[in-house]
């Protein structure tokens, strides 16, 4: 059992957007973040994350917690599952009750990788290969490339180093088979892969003794998704966030030999093209996207796939396309450095090279054939924010050659702010709200209010009021008013308590009003009543607060 000091300790280190961010994209507005619900399906952004209090609500499903919470949801983890993930992403030991401790699944990594490192030394053709392609032993060190030797000895390094194959296969250093054991990288320069925060979660392997598949990445395991993680982002960041600019490529050299020249805010996907779950990664510092692609057929179906999904989740940016065979390590290699410069520094843009590549694929010599250009190109145009549709609608009528009238755009209606709910219909009393909210932020004030207002009184927020009481932050409710900005707490004291005695005089005088009505009193218990509230109204005309009685 995870010790709850340790718990503790994570918690502390955990940023809930840096936590989220990693999973789903999300945009800064105002002093919170938002994004669209990863739990129910929306169209309107109602998840919003605050970082000041370090939970997240969705103001659609009413999904709510702290980043813990939020793998737990995501992943499908339980609650240790979760924080073990938590604690292995961000280099965390955590400790154990009763003596019990485990051992983190990326020390068996760590140790490979070491291991590998140490056997590059010893192997002249894999040292051969690399200075052939110009990579300095700096690079060697700094991206920790090393040299899988056969199955056998890496199973033998394992087990000798006291992991167990369930512990491999796990992590994705090894296999089984019907029962035959193996590892997974074979006679392979090797390329460790990191998460964001620098823990290694994975490998890549580069052949060099004629294996069919030329580059193998490690399987899908639960710390390794390459569809969520880009190579080298731990050594770009500094850079991404200086320079603004972030250079995806297609390979491990490509990224080794561009930092090597300076570019050292290149990245490249793990032998799959970008995707949706990269978005979160690329998004933070909110750089300018270069893709920088091979100039053959899958090159560019890879750059016009990426330019689409980029541009229509707001990127700037643009694409480098490289011919005649070459890539940026070639161009390194070679000394076109000041070639690349430029390349990089003047990109086709995103929008523009999409639409150029929609309308390459037609005869434009076909009437037929450019009207359908022109829906596909106007297809494209609907997936971008309604400014840029117009500032592109005349580029692409120029390049079809046709009047601009032609190009007919829709709009979209979704311009409004998601509006609370909770699955049901509420009244949503602006005073109620204001005032649970005051107790969320200004919690000693709760005593205070406790001696004049019950939870009964209230006409319809008295859960969550209720709630806040009980100090229960982390409840959904409270969670959707700590978020909402359209509630306001009371500024100070004074306020709270002219509030408090307006609330009250209204109470008062509803509640004559009721017991004048109920048939179910005696006379003298009215008139009693009815005194007991004059004198209540009374006090409170002279802007004195009364205690609760029951």
């Amino acid at each position: 059992m995870i010790s709850q000091d340790s718990i503790e300790g994570l918690k502390s280190r955990l940023d809930i957007i840096d936590v989220i961010g990693n999973y789903i994209e999300i945009k800064k507005t105002g002093a919170n973040f938002k994004a669209a619900c990863p739990f129910h399906d929306e169209k309107t952004p109602s998840f919003v994350i605050s970082p000041q209090k370090q939970i997240y609500h969705c103001f659609g499903c009413g999904a709510g917690g702290d980043a813990i919470k939020f793998v737990m949801e995501y992943e499908k983890l339980s609650y240790p599952e979760a924080i073990e993930k938590l604690a292995s992403q961000y280099n965390y030991s955590l400790h154990y009750t009763q003596g019990e401790r485990r051992q983190q699944r990326s020390q068996l990594l760590d140790k490979l990788n070491e291991w590998y490192q140490s056997l590059l030394d010893k192997m002249p053709s894999a040292l051969q290969y690399l200075k052939e392609r110009g990579i300095f032993e700096s690079s060697v060190e700094r991206f920790g490339i090393g040299y899988a030797p056969s199955s056998g000895q890496t199973l033998s390094f394992i087990k000798s180093n006291m992991f167990t194959m369930v512990e491999a296969v796990e992590v994705g250093v090894a296999g089984s088979e019907n029962g035959r054991e193996f590892a997974r990288f074979i006679e392979r320069i090797t390329f460790p892969i990191h998460a964001p925060n620098g823990s290694i979660v994975g490998f890549g392997g580069r052949t060099i003794t004629g294996h069919q598949a030329k580059y193998i990445n490690s399987p899908q395991t639960k710390l390794f998704n390459k569809s969520r993680l880009l190579y080298a982002y731990h050594l770009a960041r500094e850079s991404i966030y200086r320079k603004k600019e972030l250079i995806v490529t297609e390979g491990y050299l490509d990224v080794v030999m561009l930092h090597q020249a300076g570019f050292t805010q290149a990245v490249a996907t793990l032998g799959t093209a970008l995707t949706q779950e990269h978005l979160p990664l690329l998004r933070k510092g909110e750089p300018k996207v270069i893709l920088a692609y091979d100039g053959d057929t899958a090159g560019r179906n890879a750059a016009l796939k990426a330019s689409k999904l980029l541009s229509a989740s707001g990127f700037d940016g643009g694409v480098v396309l490289f011919e005649g065979g070459l890539d940026p390590a070639d161009m390194v290699s070679s000394g076109k450095v000041e070639e690349l410069n430029r390349m990089f520094h003047n990109p086709e843009p995103l929008i523009e090279f999409v639409l150029h590549q929609i309308i390459a694929g037609y005869d434009l010599h076909s009437p037929k054939a450019k009207e359908q250009a022109m829906t596909e190109g106007i297809g494209y145009l609907k997936t971008l924010s309604p400014i840029l549709q117009e500032e592109y609608k005349p580029y692409l009528a120029a390049r079809l050659g046709i009047s601009p009238s032609f190009i007919r755009l829709g709009r979209s209606q979704n311009t409004g702010m998601p509006e609370m709910h909770t699955g049901k219909a509420l009244h949503r009393d602006a005073w109620e709200l204001g005032l649970i909210r005051t107790i969320i932020e200004r919690p000693r004030s709760a005593g205070h209010i406790l001696d004049f207002i019950t939870p009964e009184m209230l006409q319809f927020h008295g859960e969550e009021f209720a709630l806040a009481l009980q100090e229960r932050y982390d409840d959904p409710r409270l969670m959707a008013i700590s978020l909402d900005r359209n509630i306001h707490p009371f500024e100070d004291d004074e306020s709270l308590k002219s509030e408090l005695v307006i609330f009250l005089r209204k109470h008062y005088e509803r509640q004559r009003q009721l017991i004048m009505h109920d048939q179910s009193l005696t006379m003298e218990k009215k008139a009693f009543l009815n005194r007991k509230y004059l004198g209540k109204i009374a006090a409170l005309k002279r802007g004195e607060l009364v205690p609760f009685e029951d």
